[in-house]
Formats: structure tokens, sequence, C-alpha cells
């Protein structure tokens, strides 16, 4: 990592970490109990239906909806890596908008995550606290669907700590696809010269035994998926909406012949589906 990157991170992390607590997941869910996490169209980018709050805790962070299986739903757990020298504030507005849609994130401290010890430590927090009677995650818990994902250093931690479908965001080279027997989407940023588009390439024609995506933002650089996500924000949601909850209308903006994102020139520079990607059908209406 240059100095440069890192006097930019650094500035950032301390931008980041002053700021307010407000951001996405303010709107209260009002639907009746359902046992469902509430549907929100294809607004991938917009706020989700539950109320988010934090919880800063020594070895992680986690995000998560304010009142949990209040209609007798589970909620998917997502376990988040930092990029490297970075903490989960850098990434708060990203993370509070996953979990303003139902995830519970639970998000490494750690700001060396390469080995996702600490993501996959997370896992291990959240299923004791499903079976305590005393927690607020007691049977709230969806232990059946677990998502990685992470920036830079991260990204490739969440290959590494792949349990359900990976999202690694400009994931460095210290990874293995082959190790992963999970769904994919790798995403690159067209400028970023810090972990470059062909290296991301690279890995995702590597998971050939996978499903696997591949979307490169256009303009973006290494810090763009930073904050609120910036363009990275709606894919990444919408891919763990699909996988982890089986959100249907998720389903066409990633796959079938006509998917929304195969010709979204605005949004990519660069949007690649695999042989396995292809044979998942799309939308049936």
């Amino acid at each position: 990592m240059s100095r440069s990157w890192g006097r930019a991170l650094g500035g950032l992390l301390l931008a980041f970490l002053m700021a307010t607590s407000a951001g996405p997941g303010t709107a209260r869910a009002t639907e009746p109990a359902t046992g469902r996490i509430p549907s929100v169209g294809t607004a991938w980018d917009q706020p989700g239906p539950y109320e988010v709050t934090v919880d800063i805790e020594a070895v992680h962070t986690f995000y998560h909806p304010k009142d949990m299986g209040q209609r007798g739903e589970l909620h998917p757990v997502v376990i988040w890596g930092n990029g490297t020298g970075a903490v989960p504030g850098i990434y708060s507005s990203l993370l509070r908008h996953w979990a303003s849609h139902g995830f519970i994130v639970a998000a490494a401290n750690t700001p060396t995550s390469n080995f996702a010890l600490s993501m996959r430590a997370g896992i291990d927090v959240l299923e004791h606290r499903n079976a305590d009677s005393s927690s607020p995650f007691y049977r709230k818990v969806d232990l059946e669907h677990i998502g990685s994902a992470g920036h830079s250093q991260g990204g490739a931690a969440a290959v590494n700590a792949a349990v359900d479908p990976a999202v690694p965001i400009q994931p460095g080279p210290l990874t293995d696809p082959d190790l992963m027997d999970e769904p994919v989407f790798y995403l690159a940023g067209q400028r970023d010269l810090t972990v470059w588009p062909a290296l991301v390439q690279a890995l995702y024609r590597d998971s050939s035994h996978v499903p696997a995506v591949y979307g490169e933002v256009r303009g973006a650089g290494h810090l763009s998926s930073i904050g609120d996500g910036g363009d990275f924000r709606a894919p990444t949601t919408a891919w763990l909406r699909f996988w982890l909850m089986g959100d249907e209308n998720a389903r066409g903006t990633f796959f079938g012949p006509g998917c929304a994102y195969c010709t979204d020139t605005d949004l990519w520079s660069g949007w690649e589906r695999n042989t396995r990607a292809l044979q998942i059908p799309g939308p049936t209406v």
C-alpha cells in the first residue's frame, strides 16, 4: 500500500469516525407479522424498511435491525472484512444500509483481515447469542444463510471466509478462489490504481467452478466504495438479497438473457457472467 493511499485512508477514517450516526435505515417497517423480510421492490440503493442499531465491541462491530424478528422473520448474516489499515467505521454507511434491509452485519474490527479469522469468529458469536435467551439476538439469526463481503484486503478475505455467496469488493490478491464453493460477485473499479481491474478479472476467471459475475464500476477508484458504498451499494445489496433472502425481485438484475445489469453501460465499464452463472434461470414473469 502506498504512503499516499495510507494518508488518504487515515484522513477518511477520521472523517467517518467523527460523522454522525444518521444514515440509511431510519424508516421503521410497518408490515404485519409474516415471517419474511419485507420486499423493497428494486430500490436497492435506497434505505430498507428497518431502523438500524450499531453495537461496537472489542472484536466486532454489529450492524443490525433495531427490532429484529418483529414479524417472526429470521435475519441473514453478512460477515465483513475491512481494507488494509481500516476499521468498520470507514464503511459505516454501507454496512448500516445492509442492516436496514434486514441483514445482521458482523464486521471484524481488525485492520488486517486477510486470513478471515475474525470474520469467521463473528459467526460463532452470533451462533452463541442466537441460543442465549437473554440476548436480543435470541432465535432471530438466520444461521443457514451467511454471506461474506469485504473491501480490498477484506475483499480477498471475503473469498477466504466464504460460507454462502461472497461479495469481494476490489479484492486484493492474497486469496484462492479454488478453495471456495459458493456463488461470487467480483466488483472492480475502472480507475482503481491499487487493485487493477485486471487483477479482479483474474480471480473471476479462476472461479469457473462456481457461478461467478464480474462487474467493473465505471469511473470508480479504490476509495469509491467506502462510506455509503457509492455505486457499489445497489448491486451488492441486490446480490445479498437474492442469495440470502431469496428475493426474486433481484433475480432479473443478474440472471436470465435480459438481466438488467447486462446492458447498464452507465453503471458498468465491464460486465461478465461465467458459464455457471448463465445457467441460473431468469425471472419467469
